[in-house]
């Protein structure tokens, strides 16, 4: 009984395996794909990564959202990080309200942020465009930053900060000594949820965009009327094997640090 429940076990494993990576699979695939039909295989040619980077709006579409990300999640982490920090150091009445307005913009709909974004932008004059996709990706990029150093924060021994308040160190000397090489983990893992939910975003960059600039979500999803071309498939094979490196070297940096040091 124990055995059948072991093999039941392994193929749901199993199944659950294949449906989620088996559309990975077949992009990759057809990636490589002579046939501009992505249900019949021609034979195998490099065909669709030369048109990729031939195709100057996608590629810059592609330049664009890199670029949005970085700068979302770079403002995120400093306004998120600095938000947390003093948001555990202090204590009054309405803390608990401010934590849960702080995590708001995850829980609204994307479509009513836009919206309110739109409006917002519009009252003010801002020309829309890259600096108004800045500004709407870092609003929603910081909760992920917040929410993720204020529980790293929870399980730092205070005592820590205080013992090297003690040997005479400023404010500013243990944070960056002490407290900040400790929140880096999580600084840095709600960096790259930040960049991932930036970098993916669609219903909010289409309210605030402007008509210069275009995003890579965008440009797929306007191309959606009109049919998905292999270069998709590339495209997608490639931020695939990007996402895979970051990952291995993330976890090989892990392993690195948890090895331990040899002796002299």
């Amino acid at each position: 009984m124990k055995g059948k429940r072991f093999a039941l076990s392994k193929l749901y494993l199993a199944l659950i395996m294949l449906i989620t990576y088996l559309p990975l699979i077949m992009v990759v695939v057809f990636s490589f794909n002579d046939s501009k039909l992505t249900a019949a295989w021609k034979g195998f040619s490099l065909r669709w990564y030369q048109e990729l980077f031939r195709d100057a709006a996608l590629m810059e579409a592609l330049a664009n959202s890199i670029k949005l990300g970085v700068i979302s999640c770079a403002l995120a982490a400093v306004i998120g990080t600095l938000g947390a920090i003093g948001m555990t150091r202090v204590h009054y009445k309405s803390k608990g309200m401010m934590e849960y307005l702080s995590t708001v913009p995850i829980m609204v709909p994307e479509i009513i942020l836009g919206m309110v974004f739109m409006a917002f932008f519009s009252l003010l004059g801002l020309p829309f465009g890259m600096v108004t996709l800045a500004i709407a990706h870092t609003a929603f990029c910081i909760p992920y930053v917040f929410m993720m150093v204020k529980a790293r924060l929870v399980g730092i021994d205070p005592s820590l900060e205080e013992a090297a308040r003690d040997l005479g160190a400023s404010p500013a000397r243990t944070f960056w000594d002490i407290t900040l090489p400790l929140i880096m983990p999580a600084v840095a893992s709600g960096c790259l949820l930040a960049f991932a939910m930036s970098f993916d975003d669609v219903v909010i960059s289409i309210f605030v965009n402007g008509p210069k600039t275009s995003t890579l979500p965008i440009k797929v999803y306007t191309q959606i009327k009109t049919g998905v071309t292999p270069e998709m498939n590339a495209l997608c094979t490639m931020i695939l094997a990007a996402v895979i490196f970051v990952l291995a070297g993330t976890s090989l940096l892990r392993r690195q640090k948890a090895r331990p040091g040899k002796r002299q």
